[in-house]
Parts: structure tokens; sequence; C-alpha cells
């Protein structure tokens, strides 16, 4: 959490943005509750057993993060990110390229 600070994670909300992220990342966001910036699932204490409906929420949220997460596992893989040497904005447009393409192929 102290390097999603650091990055400037924190303010999402004043660009318009948001994220979907796992467990560690609770406890992020400094207005969950009106418009959440960071989402994230919930967590099961010893004093706090999870209910069906927060056990789907947090399904439900594992579904659509696992996209992302199998594209930057791709990418990992072929070990593409090593070598970039751009501007941030170049550097996106670039794996959201490589990822439709990947995609793309996969589906076929």
């Amino acid at each position: 959490m102290t390097t999603a600070r650091h990055d400037k994670l924190t303010e999402l909300r004043e660009a318009g943005l948001g994220a979907l992220a796992d467990l560690g990342f609770v406890g992020l966001d400094d207005d969950p509750d009106d418009h959440p910036a960071i989402i994230t699932g919930r967590k099961a204490t010893r004093n706090h057993k999870l209910t069906e409906g927060e056990k789907e929420a947090n399904r439900l949220l594992s579904r659509e993060r696992a996209v992302g997460e199998h594209g930057f596992a791709n990418l990992k893989t072929w070990r593409c990110l090593t070598k970039v040497r751009m501007h941030a904005r170049h550097a996106t447009t670039l794996l959201r390229a490589l990822l439709v393409l990947a995609n793309t192929e996969i589906q076929r």
C-alpha cells in the first residue's frame, strides 16, 4: 500500500478513473462508501464470517480481475516489458495493442 500511495494510485478519483484490486489493497481508498475509486473484495476475520452475498461479490470481482491478470501473465511470459524504454503513455498504447492481438489469436 505504501507503493500505491507513493505512485499516486490514490488519486484515481480526481482523474475520473477506478480500479479493481485484490485484498492487498483493502483500506487504500479514502472514501469507499460513496464513490469508490478502488474496488476490493471483502475479508473474512475470525469474528466476522462472510455472508453468501459477500462471497458472491468476491467471486464476481475475481472474475472481472482475471482478464487483466491473464493479460499481465502473458506479458510477463513474453518478457517484452524488459526492453520497453519509452514514455508511459506510449507504452500503454503498445501494451493494449499487444493484448488485443494476443486475445484475437487465442480466440480463433
